[in-house]
C-alpha cells in the first residue's frame, strides 16, 4: 500500500536573489546635507544587519529619512540604493508589493544614471533591482513575469562572474520550481564554474547542493549523491552550518530511496544537531519525520511515532502547514500498519484539510488512498471506493498537467491506487465502474506516452491546438501557485488557488465538449461504458486483461474484461508473484530464432489469460485485445491451447486496440481499388534495407495506381505531400523509438529516416492529415516493441490520433529485410507474410483476417518468424465505417 511515508521536505537550499549590500558612492559634492543622507544611511544599513524585527523597522526609518535628503540633493544613485533598500525591507517583512513598488521606483533611477554617466555601479545596483523584483514575482506565483526580470539581469550581469552567477541561480531555481528539471539543471551547470572562478566556495556549496536536488528528482540517484558529496566539505570550510545541514539531509534521502535505511539515519542523525544548532526549526522538524520515516520502513514503528511525533509540534510553531500533514499523515500510515485503524483514520482525516489548504495534491491523492485502504478494511467498501475515487481523480488531474517530474511522481502512486480501485469494485459486483476506471488509466498511460515522445498537445485542428495550449499556460500559472502555497501559505493565496482550480476544471470540461479530439487529453473523469461499448463492431469480442498486481494488501490477481456491444463480464483469476518474470522470459524466446520456446509455459499464461473467459467468445467473432502493462511484449495469438493442440491464432483472427473511445472514429469511403504509397531503402543509410525494395515492387504489381518511392527519391518532402493523398502507406524505412536515440544509424528518439538522412519527428504526425488513411504499416523497425512506456500500443496511438484507423508494426526485427537482405527474396517468411496479407486484403477479407491467415502459412515454424506483425487499431475491412 502507498502510504507517502517517503515524501520529505527541505530537499534542497535554494540560493534566492544577490541582495548587494549597500557600499559607498562617489561623492561629488560635499556638504552637511549630503553628510547627513549618508550618516542615515549607513546607521540603516548596520540596523538591518542586526536581522531582527526591530532591526528592519529601525532601518526604514533611517533610510526614508536618507531618501528626503538624497531626492532634495537629486542624487538619483543613491536614491536607488536607499530605494532598494527599502524594498529589501519589505520584502522580508513578507510585504511584497510594497517591496515592488520600491523596486519598481529604483529601477528607472538606475537605467538612467547608467545610461547617462555609464557609472559601473549603477549597473551593479541594477542588476540587483532587476533580480529583487524577478524575486518578488517568483514568490507572488508569476514565474514568467520572474524570468523576464532575470532574463533582463543576465546580460547586465555578465561583467560580474558572482552576479552572473546568481542571476542564473535564480533563472534556474523558477524552472526547478516549474519542474522543467532539465532547464533548471542548464542554468545551475552554467553558473557552476562562475561561482569557482571566483572563490566563491560557499556559493559552489549552493550550486552543487541545487545541481543534486534535480539529479534526484530526475531519479538518477547515484548522479545526485555525487554532487552532494563536492558539496559537504566545502559547507564546512567556509562554516555553513545551515548549508552542511541541508546537504547531510539531502545524502540521507537518496540513500533512503536507494534502501540503503541504515546509512540514510546515519546522515539523517548527523543533519539534525547542525540545524537545532543554527536554530532551523523547519529543517529540524522536516530530519525528524525523515528518521522517523526510516524506523518506520525497518520496522521499527514505536521508534518512529517517536520521531514523528517531536517533528509534530515544530511544524505548526513555524507555520509549515505542507510539513504539518505529511507528519501527521505518516503518524496515520504507522497507526495502520499496527491494526489501530480508527487511530488511522484521525490522523489521515486531520492532514487532509491541511493538504488541501496548502494546495499539495500529492499528498491530498496519496491520504485519500490510504484512508480509502482504511475504510476498505473496516469492511465500508461505498466509502473506501468514494475515497480512491476522489485520490485517481486528482492523480489523474496531475497526470494531464504541465510538470514531467510530476507525472514521474505520480505515476508510481497512480499505479497502486487505480489497481485498489478495480479490485475493490470487481469484488463489490460492480464490473461497469471497474472497466471504465481501467480503461481511462490505460488512456492516460497513451498520453504520457505522447508527452514523453514530444507529441503532446498536438492535434490537427488549429483552433482546438490553440485553445489547448492557452489552457495549458493557465494549467502552469496554477502549478506555480500551488508551489507558492506550500512554502508561503495565506488564506487569500489558498482562496486563490481553489477559485482557479475549479475554473481550469470547468475550462477543460468546455473544451471537451467543444473539441471531442482534446478529450483524451483533458477528461479525467470515466466514460459511460455504453458509449465506449457502442464503438465495437457487432462481429468482435474485446479482452483486456488487466493486471492487479504490485501492491500490499491487494491479492495478485488478473482482471479479465471481456466485452462486446451489449455484454460486459469479468473474470478475476489468481497470478503468481514470479508473472512478470514468466512473461518477460516469454517474450525473450519469442524474439530470438535461436531460442526455443517452452510450450509449457506458453500453455500455463493460455491457462492464465485466455481458458476462463473462452466460453464468452462467440464462434466466429474477431478477437480485439487491449494490452497494458507487462503483457504488451507478447503476441496473444501465440499463446498454447494445450487441450485442442492450437495456438490462439487458430481459433480467431486478433488485432489489438490501444483504449476504447467515446469519439466515433470518422467514417472513410469504401475503397474498391486501394492504392499503396511506399517508402523502400532510403538512402544513404547507415543500414540498407534492400529486402524492402522487393517489397515494394511487388506492391506495385498487386495495387493498381500505386507510387513508390526508392532510394533517394524516398524523401521527407514526397512523404509529406503525398501521404493524406493515399489509403495504405507503406514504409520500408528505419524508425527509431528509443528514448535514448539509435546511434547505430545515426538517429534521433522518436523520428522516421528518409532520403539524404533527413528525419522526421513524430510529434509531427498529427499534422499530417491523415483522416482518410486505413492503413499504415512500419515494416522494416522493432516498432511496436521500442516505444517508451507502453509497449506496442504508443506508435499506433500517435498515428491514430494523426487520423490512421490502423497500424501494421513490428514487435522484433523484421530480419528478412536486413540480416537475408542480399537474398531479396519474397518467399522469406516475413515478406512472404506481408504480402499475403496485402493480396489477402485486396481479396476483400477484413484486416485482422486476412492478417491471420498470411500467418497461418506459416503456423510450423519458430513463432519468431511469423508472429512479430501486430495489426493495431480497426480490425475490418478496408472502408468499413466504425471500429
Amino acid at each position: 500500500m502507498k502510504t507517502g511515508l517517503g515524501i520529505l521536505l527541505s530537499l534542497g537550499l535554494v540560493v534566492t536573489v544577490p541582495h548587494l549590500t549597500v557600499i559607498a558612492s562617489p561623492l561629488l559634492v560635499q556638504t552637511d546635507l549630503r553628510q547627513e543622507a549618508d550618516r542615515l544611511r549607513q546607521e540603516g544599513f548596520e540596523l538591518f544587519q542586526l536581522g531582527t524585527l526591530e532591526g528592519y523597522q529601525g532601518a526604514l526609518g533611517k533610510y526614508q529619512q536618507a531618501l528626503k535628503l538624497y531626492q532634495q540633493l537629486d542624487s538619483k544613485l543613491e536614491q536607488a540604493v536607499v530605494l532598494t533598500g527599502l524594498g529589501r525591507i519589505y520584502d522580508l517583512l513578507g510585504e511584497k508589493q510594497k517591496a515592488l513598488d520600491y523596486y519598481q521606483q529604483a529601477l528607472p533611477l538606475l537605467q538612467a544614471v547608467g545610461a547617462a554617466e555609464g557609472t559601473p555601479i549603477a549597473r551593479v545596483w541594477e542588476v540587483v533591482t532587476l533580480n529583487n523584483i524577478g524575486a518578488v514575482y517568483d514568490a507572488l506565483g508569476e514565474k514568467q513575469k520572474a524570468l523576464d526580470y532575470f532574463q533582463q539581469a543576465l546580460p547586465i550581469s555578465r561583467a560580474d562572474h558572482l552576479q552572473e552567477a546568481a542571476t542564473l541561480h535564480n533563472i534556474g531555481a523558477v524552472y526547478n520550481t516549474l519542474g522543467e528539471k532539465q532547464k533548471a539543471l542548464d542554468y545551475y551547470q552554467q553558473a557552476l564554474p562562475l561561482v569557482r572562478a571566483v572563490g566563491d566556495r560557499s556559493g559552489e556549496a549552493k550550486t552543487l547542493n541545487n545541481i543534486g536536488v534535480v539529479y534526484s528528482d530526475l531519479g538518477e540517484k547515484q548522479k545526485a549523491l555525487d554532487y552532494y558529496q563536492q558539496a559537504l566539505p566545502l559547507s564546512r570550510a567556509v562554516g555553513d552550518r545551515s548549508g552542511e545541514a541541508t546537504t547531510l539531509n539531502n545524502i540521507g534521502r537518496v540513500y533512503d530511496d536507494l534502501g540503503e535505511k541504515q546509512k540514510a539515519l546515519d546522515y539523517y542523525q548527523q543533519a539534525l544537531p547542525l540545524r537545532r544548532a543554527v536554530g532551523d526549526r523547519e529543517g529540524e522538524a522536516s530530519t525528524l519525520n525523515n528518521i522517523g520515516v526510516v524506523y518506520e520502513a525497518l520496522g521499527e514503528k514505536q521508534k518512529a511515532l517517536d520521531y514523528f511525533q517531536q517533528s509534530l509540534p515544530l511544524r505548526r510553531a513555524v507555520g509549515d502547514r505542507a510539513g504539518e500533514a505529511i507528519t501527521l499523515h505518516n503518524i496515520g500510515a504507522v497507526y495502520s500498519a499496527l491494526g489501530e485503524k480508527q487511530k488511522a483514520l484521525d490522523y489521515y482525516q486531520q492532514a487532509l484539510p491541511l493538504s488541501r489548504a496548502v494546495g499539495d495534491r500529492s499528498q491530498e491523492a496519496t491520504t485519500l488512498n490510504n484512508i480509502g485502504f482504511v475504510y476498505r478494511d473496516q469492511g465500508k467498501p461505498e466509502v473506501a471506493i468514494d475515497s480512491l475515487e476522489k485520490s485517481a481523480n486528482l492523480i489523474l488531474e496531475l497526470r494531464r498537467g504541465v510538470s514531467r517530474s510530476l507525472r514521474a511522481t505520480f505515476l508510481e502512486s497512480e499505479q497502486g491506487t487505480s489497481i485498489a480501485l478495480v479490485d475493490l469494485l470487481i469484488r463489490q459486483n460492480s464490473p461497469q465502474k471497474a472497466f471504465e476506471w481501467a480503461n481511462l488509466s490505460t488512456t492516460f498511460d497513451l498520453v504520457d506516452y505522447e508527452r514523453l515522445a514530444g507529441t503532446e498537445g498536438q492535434v490537427k485542428n488549429p483552433v482546438a491546438n490553440q485553445a489547448y495550449q492557452e489552457w495549458k499556460a493557465q494549467a502552469r500559472k496554477l502549478e506555480a501557485l500551488r508551489q507558492e502555497l506550500q512554502t508561503n501559505f495565506s488564506d487569500t493565496l489558498s482562496r486563490q488557488v481553489r477559485q482557479q482550480e475549479a475554473a481550469l476544471s470547468e475550462q477543460a470540461e468546455i473544451l471537451v465538449e467543444k473539441y471531442p479530439e482534446l478529450a483524451d487529453l483533458l477528461e479525467i473523469t470515466p466514460t459511460d461504458l455504453a458509449q465506449l461499448q457502442a464503438n465495437l463492431p457487432a462481429n468482435t469480442t474485446l479482452l483486456q486483461p488487466v493486471l492487479l498486481t504490485g501492491i500490499d494488501n491487494v491479492e495478485h490477481t488478473v482482471a479479465l474484461f471481456i466485452l462486446t456491444r451489449t455484454t460486459l463480464k469479468v473474470q478475476q483469476v489468481p497470478v503468481p508473484k514470479d508473472l512478470n518474470e514468466r512473461l518477460q522470459r516469454y517474450a525473450s524466446q519469442l524474439e530470438s530464432d535461436l531460442e526455443i520456446v517452452d510450450r509449457a509455459l506458453s500453455s500455463q499464461l493460455y491457462d492464465l489469460l485466455i481458458r476462463p473467459i473462452e466460453g464468452q467468445i462467440a464462434p466466429n467473432q474477431t478477437l480485439a485485445i487491449i494490452a497494458t502493462g507487462a503483457l504488451q511484449r507478447i503476441p496473444f495469438e501465440t499463446l498454447y491451447d494445450n487441450q485442442t493442440q492450437q495456438y490462439l491464432l487458430q481459433k480467431y483472427p486478433i488485432h489489438y486496440l490501444t483504449r476504447l473511445s467515446k469519439v466515433q472514429p470518422q467514417p472513410t469511403p469504401k475503397v474498391n481499388n486501394p492504392s499503396v504509397l511506399v517508402f523502400a531503402n532510403p538512402r544513404p543509410t547507415q543500414v540498407e534495407l534492400i529486402g524492402t525494395e522487393a517489397q515494394a515492387d511487388f506492391l506495385q504489381k498487386t495495387y493498381a495506381n500505386s507510387q513508390i518511392y526508392k532510394h533517394q527519391q524516398a524523401t521527407l518532402d514526397a512523404f509529406l505531400s503525398q501521404s493524406p493523398r493515399f489509403p495504405i502507406l507503406h514504409l520500408g524505412t528505419h524508425g527509431c523509438f528509443r528514448p535514448e536515440g539509435c546511434p547505430s544509424l545515426g538517429m534521433k528518439p522518436n523520428t522516421l529516416l528518409f532520403a539524404n538522412k533527413r528525419e522526421y519527428e513524430l510529434k509531427d504526425a498529427v499534422k499530417l492529415g491523415l483522416q482518410n488513411t486505413e492503413l499504415i504499416t512500419i515494416g522494416a523497425c522493432e516498432t511496436a516493441r521500442e516505444v517508451d512506456g507502453v509497449g506496442l500500443a504508443g506508435l499506433a496511438y500517435v498515428w491514430e490520433r494523426a487520423g490512421a484507423k490502423t497500424t501494421l508494426a513490428s514487435l522484433w526485427n523484421a530480419t528478412d529485410f536486413v540480416q537475408y537482405s542480399q537474398q531479396n527474396s519474397p518467399e522469406l517468411p516475413t515478406a512472404a507474410i506481408l504480402n499475403q496479407f496485402y493480396t489477402n486484403l485486396q481479396q476483400g477479407m477484413t484486416k485482422a483476417e486476412a492478417l491471420r491467415q498470411a500467418k497461418l502459412a506459416h503456423i510450423d515454424l519458430h513463432p519468431f518468424f511469423w508472429a512479430a506483425f501486430i495489426l493495431i487499431g480497426d480490425g475490418q475491412e478496408l472502408g468499413a465505417s466504425g471500429r
